[in-house]
């Protein structure tokens, strides 16, 4: 059941948690991918037995639609019963404006934009920072922050988003 050379801690129980949830995501994705879009977040809610999922496509102008959501939606709640997967309620929508950026190929993507960035560990004393996106080289963030450009490295990014804008 576990791969070969698990490590396992306490009873057991929280490694099988986080094995099946691994395979989860992987089995989410591989269907979203299937049918054309992109998986640009998953949150599960273990207490609450809810699979909340937000996906994404460069192929269409305008984005993500209801129509979208329903497709994968209808899909995904096929899949996850023929592979018997426990849940109460299972939620597919856009990433909306402030959409987040958690793959490596976001921060390319969205070079140029405005971005919010929550950082693991300070950097000149500040874990928060807003600025415009210039792009991901070398696993470092090019960021411009009231017109000083700076780097941060991509490990130390805990979340970012964009900031929406309204005109």
């Amino acid at each position: 059941m576990f791969p070969k050379g698990a490590v396992f801690f306490g009873d057991g129980r929280f490694a099988h948690f986080l094995f099946v949830a691994m395979n989860l995501r992987e089995l989410i994705e591989q269907t979203v991918v299937g049918l054309g879009f992109e998986l640009v977040d998953l949150e599960q809610s273990p207490r609450a037995r809810v699979l909340r999922l937000f996906i994404d496509t460069q192929a269409k102008p305008g984005g993500i639609d209801v129509e979208d959501c329903a497709l994968v939606s209808n899909q995904l709640s096929r899949v996850l019963m023929v592979e018997n997967i426990d849940y109460d309620r299972l939620e597919v929508s856009s990433p909306g404006l402030d959409r987040p950026l958690t793959r490596p190929a976001d921060f390319e993507r969205f070079a140029g934009a405005e971005v919010h960035l929550r950082l693991r560990l300070p950097v000149a004393g500040r874990r928060n920072f807003n600025g415009v996106l210039l792009g991901l080289q070398d696993g470092k963030l090019g960021l411009r922050i009231d017109g000083v450009e700076t780097t941060i490295d991509l490990e130390n990014v805990d979340k970012a988003r964009l900031v929406p804008k309204f005109d």
